[in-house]
């Protein structure tokens, strides 16, 4: 990542941050995203809706639904989230739903998509017996990777996300109205439209008699050098040529450049090496470090050995490899010292946890300048999801 793209985030100060540790999400950079998508919508006629799994932080949902056709829902809590905090459309999809998820999320969605043939075969009669209308759709798996790390490409060998797009041509699809294809994943305009080709080449027919189709998230939409306007012109030609709604559901794109996490230096040891301890964890609050694995951008830090002062930043849960990097510092990190992790508002909070009953960070606004603690997790956050 270059310095044009972290400068938005090293403007926001640590010091002015009452809690440690602490999300901190500037509501102006937020609306700047917002703006920019919106633009998209505006321009190419395609509806975008928050993906919950990426960004819940409903404090700020004021800013959301000025600029957004609604949310997509992954489960009944999310769902129940979108229609309590947010106006507009609210599209529901799972893996599979149980009877009583399916009957919470109905009663609460516009699109109920289904990851499974027998999943529609299972459900499809529900749609007729109740009121609402609620419009249903297939998730389908191009079988074209785009994605590098297996762990996040939905199209990976023997996937269990979506039909395999060779299944579709024998199967039974009368009922359904909308195809999504959720496929990407921090990725450019330039791999939705390969992926495109594949999936026009091989459904053509099924595509014109759908009335929507739903391209998922995974666009870096909002990222410096992402091409918009070859977006804005793939979005206009799938609507003029199958004459569908076009939807896209980003949850990084929402808030990427958004925020950061301040955390605290607690102590700091050594062992072959400077080891600094953080009120924070990789584990519990950024699992992503671990998981996928990334290495997080820190303000006024470098790579190891680069600046006078190089410390490994441990995590406070006991797990042996709760590690968030080594790092170089121009001086020597002393207790109390803030350490900001830059980009932090997207896939984090979300993916929090208890583990070892850490505290979670707060939650802090910024807006115009000015900072403020909005949530602390306290003792209760931890025992009431426990019995």
């Amino acid at each position: 990542m270059t310095d044009m793209y972290f400068a938005p985030l090293r403007a926001i100060d640590p010091q002015k941050v009452e809690v440690s540790p602490s999300w901190v999400i500037d509501r102006d950079l937020l609306e700047a995203n917002l703006k920019i998508l919106n633009d998209v919508q505006k321009q190419s006629g395609a509806k975008i809706l928050l993906a919950l799994k990426g960004f819940s932080t409903w404090c700020t949902f004021d800013l959301v639904k000025k600029y957004l056709t609604g949310a997509t829902a992954s489960s009944p809590h999310e769902a129940r989230l979108a229609t309590e905090t947010l106006s507009g459309e609210v599209h529901g999809y799972a893996p599979a739903y149980s009877d009583q998820d399916f009957d919470d999320m109905f009663g609460r969605c516009d699109h109920m998509v289904f990851n499974s043939l027998t999943q529609w075969q299972r459900f499809r009669s529900r749609f007729s017996l109740n009121g609402r209308q609620v419009s249903p759709g297939l998730r389908i798996n191009p079988q074209h990777s785009e994605v590098e790390v297996a762990l996040y490409d939905p199209c990976a060998p023997r996937s269990r996300l979506g039909v395999p797009i060779d299944d579709l041509i024998t199967a039974d699809l009368s009922g359904l109205e909308g195809i999504h294809m959720h496929t990407l994943c921090e990725l450019g305009v330039d791999a939705l439209d390969r992926t495109l080709q594949v999936v026009e080449s091989k459904i053509p027919k099924l595509l014109h008699q759908m009335k929507w189709l739903n391209l998922g998230g995974g666009h870096h939409i909002t990222k410096p050098g992402y091409d918009r306007d070859r977006l804005i012109a793939l979005v206009k030609r799938l609507r003029n040529t199958y004459g569908v709604d076009v939807y896209l559901e980003p949850g990084e794109a929402i808030a990427i450049r958004t925020g950061n996490l301040v955390s605290t230096v607690l102590d700091i040891i050594d062992n072959e090496g400077k080891i600094a301890i953080l009120d924070i964890s990789a584990t519990a609050h950024m699992p992503d470090i671990l998981e996928m694995p990334y290495r997080p951008e820190i303000e006024g830090a470098d790579l190891p050995n680069v600046l006078p002062h190089t410390y490994r930043l441990g995590g406070l849960t006991c797990l042996a490899g709760d590690i968030i990097g080594d790092y170089s510092f121009a001086q020597e990190l002393k207790v109390g010292d803030k350490i900001m992790l830059l980009d932090m508002s997207h896939y984090t909070v979300v993916k929090t946890s208890n583990f070892n009953g850490v505290q979670l960070p707060a939650i802090t606004l910024i807006q115009a300048g000015a900072y403020k603690t909005v949530k602390v997790f306290g003792y209760e956050t931890y025992r009431d999801r426990l019995s």
